[in-house]
């Protein structure tokens, strides 16, 4: 790991954020906290990135990944979203929900489930992610740190580190977030259904 960067989880030093999202435009990997749990994120065009992330994680293409985007509005360029869908991304928005929708042309093949052509797309309620987000002006390609066999994400800063510290280009500690992934809801097709109860709480969408 080159750097591990101090930041505060409320009011993140705008210095330390450039040089986070300047790791990212470099086409590195970043461990950067949310509102549910520490995720590994790279830019959308990193090709080597994005497969750098499933080596960490030990999944494959089958497995989704997630674009962190900075609000509903951004989310809209990357996800297909019918009337149906769109009332209930916006409840969830932002949130600790990670939503699985139809991508649109802007997301590149190599990065959607390969059978559904869908992606990830979540808007996360963190100071320090909306901060690089929007500092990145895109998307964060994202996975949360959950590494291969465990069920828990990692949440303390010198675990991260022994764990991936090796594996990744820059870490954003901002102390322990919440420590439990984000609620997964499959939109793909009506009436939606929630895959992984986590952080966020369905019943707040209308979901059983």
């Amino acid at each position: 790991m080159s750097q591990r960067f101090a930041v505060h989880p409320t009011h993140p030093q705008p210095r330390l954020v450039r040089q986070a999202v300047a790791a990212l435009r470099a086409g590195g990997v970043i461990v950067y906290p949310t509102d549910s749990c520490y995720a590994l994120g790279c830019a959308l065009d990193a090709f080597d990135a994005a497969g750098r992330i499933r080596a960490i994680r030990g999944i494959d293409e089958r497995h989704h990944l997630t674009l962190v985007c900075r609000d509903l509005a951004q989310a809209g360029r990357y996800a297909r979203l019918d009337n149906w869908q769109f009332r209930l991304v916006r409840q969830g928005v932002p949130g600790a929900f990670t939503f699985l929708l139809p991508a649109t042309r802007d997301v590149p093949r190599r990065v959607r489930h390969p059978r559904r052509s869908t992606i990830g797309l979540r808007v996360p309620a963190h100071p320090v992610a909306a901060a690089i987000v929007a500092e990145l002006g895109e998307p964060i390609l994202s996975s949360s740190l959950v590494l291969e066999g465990e069920s828990a994400p990692l949440n303390e800063g010198d675990a991260i580190v022994a764990a991936v510290g090796r594996r990744i280009d820059a870490f954003v500690d901002a102390g322990p977030c919440a420590g439990v992934a984000s609620t997964i809801v499959d939109l793909a097709t009506p009436p939606g259904v929630v895959v992984r109860v986590g952080r966020g709480d369905p019943a707040s969408l209308g979901l059983a």
